[in-house]
């Protein structure tokens, strides 16, 4: 009868296996090749991650020098530049931090494994937790965030932004407190008074210690972050090599 209704036997048998998924391991030979495949995976996730990390940098990188080199190469180009720079750089920054997000999952992903199983294949310890396992499985069924935004942002400017902030404010202080490099040339070496300083800071309408002061309170906020006491017990916890 189940052939005349166009059901062939043991479909029904072969929908509940599809229903129940792929089998699981059953040996430890099986066991050990499913982690190793993972491994490889993850290891391939976190390098793309990674890569995409690194070209934002290089890309702020390539800002710096292009924009320095436009503005402190001629008198007529004006010191909003470099201000405009500093614009980018944030912007590629926040990008950043967010990349670093999901970078920061599956490296942490990597490193568990790497650190309570291959670690373990070869040379044993006790002290290990057993139950390392269970994180990932943990992250897996309920991927989230180990890092805030915050946290990233903070760990990307003490990693690299804060050296390339720096460049910044020191060409652009001596962008505006050099005659020599402004459009308006005289003899005079570098300014002789603090309000020559901030009439050279003025941009469009905006007055001169309005510009330093949006400067100065974000400054503030990049040596908060690169001073800022980084707490972490996760696998920052293990070792020196971090991102």
């Amino acid at each position: 009868m189940e052939t005349l209704i166009g059901i062939k036997p043991g479909t029904e048998s072969d929908t509940a296996e599809q229903r129940m998924g792929p089998p699981q391991p059953a040996t430890s030979s099986e066991t050990v090749n499913a982690v190793i495949h993972y491994y490889r995976g993850e290891m391939g996730r976190m390098t793309s991650w990674r890569d995409r990390i690194d070209r934002t940098s290089n890309w702020a990188i390539t800002v710096v020098a292009a924009l320095l080199s436009i503005s402190l190469s001629t008198p007529t180009s004006h010191h909003g530049v470099i201000l405009f720079g500093m614009l980018i750089v944030s912007l590629l920054l926040l990008i950043e931090a967010r990349r670093y997000r999901f970078f920061d999952v599956y490296r942490s992903r990597v490193r568990q494994l790497e650190r309570h199983y291959f670690a373990q294949v070869m040379s044993p310890q006790a002290a290990l937790t057993a139950d390392w396992a269970s994180a990932i499985a943990k992250s897996l069924r309920n991927p989230t965030f180990f890092i805030t935004y915050r946290e990233a942002v903070f760990r990307r400017i003490r990693r690299n932004y804060s050296w390339m902030y720096l460049i910044l404010v020191l060409a652009w202080g001596l962008k505006i407190s050099s005659p020599k490099l402004m459009p308006n040339d005289t003899e005079a070496e570098v300014v002789s008074r603090w309000s020559d300083v901030v009439t050279n800071a003025s941009l469009g309408p905006l007055a001169g210690w309005i510009v330093l002061g949006f400067v100065f309170v974000l400054y503030a906020l990049i040596l908060v972050a690169s001073l800022y006491p980084e707490t972490d017990d996760g696998e920052f916890a293990f070792g020196d090599a971090h991102v």
